[in-house]
């Protein structure tokens, strides 16, 4: 289990393929704190450390997790945000996050606002996820709130240190992002199917 606020940033220094998987090596100073077996999410998705090196660690994403998120985007070079899974009687300061993406979305507009960025994002309703104004989202990684939330599209608000501290630095119109919806959201909408006869 996760919070959505970003320890640091890693950087992809190998990348190999392997059949349907991929095993990336990250460059990263919590390297030296993982430990092998160790969960935690790139870019919102929990994979597991399989290797350790001095200053990098290796980890591997199956064709489950390539297919329905942006990690078979990443190359060497690539920037990846980078979470630690929560400690017990730790705070919880973004939100409850699982990592584990539901489908990935666009960035249709990113533009700077008054010291602050706006990120809008569209992403296909037909899965049957939802959002709600002001509610919680998990984009990349990182916990945010909603605002201007439509059917198939939504907007957040990137404050100076959230924008300097992660990929959303260098994200931009066309980019693909991870998107993980609130798992207290998506127990509401089920049970409502559920009750209207629908699974």
């Amino acid at each position: 289990m996760f919070t959505g606020i970003i320890e640091s940033l890693g950087k992809v220094i190998a990348r190999r393929q392997e059949q349907g998987n991929v095993h990336f090596c990250i460059d990263s100073e919590l390297a030296h704190a993982l430990k092998i077996d160790q969960s935690i999410a790139h870019n919102g998705v929990c994979l597991t450390v399989t290797k350790l090196d001095q200053d990098c660690y290796w980890v591997t994403a199956i064709e489950e997790s390539l297919r329905k998120s942006n990690l078979g985007d990443l190359q060497e070079g690539s920037d990846v945000n980078l979470e630690r899974c929560m400690m017990m009687g730790g705070r919880l300061d973004g939100h409850i996050v699982q990592g584990h993406v539901d489908q990935t979305a666009i960035c249709t507009s990113a533009k700077e606002d008054n010291g602050s960025w706006l990120f809008t994002f569209q992403y296909n309703s037909a899965l049957g996820n939802v959002t709600v104004e002001k509610g919680s989202i998990c984009i990349n990684g990182v916990s945010l709130t909603c605002f201007d939330s439509k059917a198939d599209e939504f907007t957040v608000a990137i404050i100076p240190y959230t924008y300097e501290h992660t990929t959303f630095k260098s994200l931009k119109e066309g980019d693909r992002v991870n998107l993980e919806f609130d798992i207290i959201g998506k127990y509401v909408q089920r049970m409502m199917g559920l009750g209207n006869g629908t699974r």
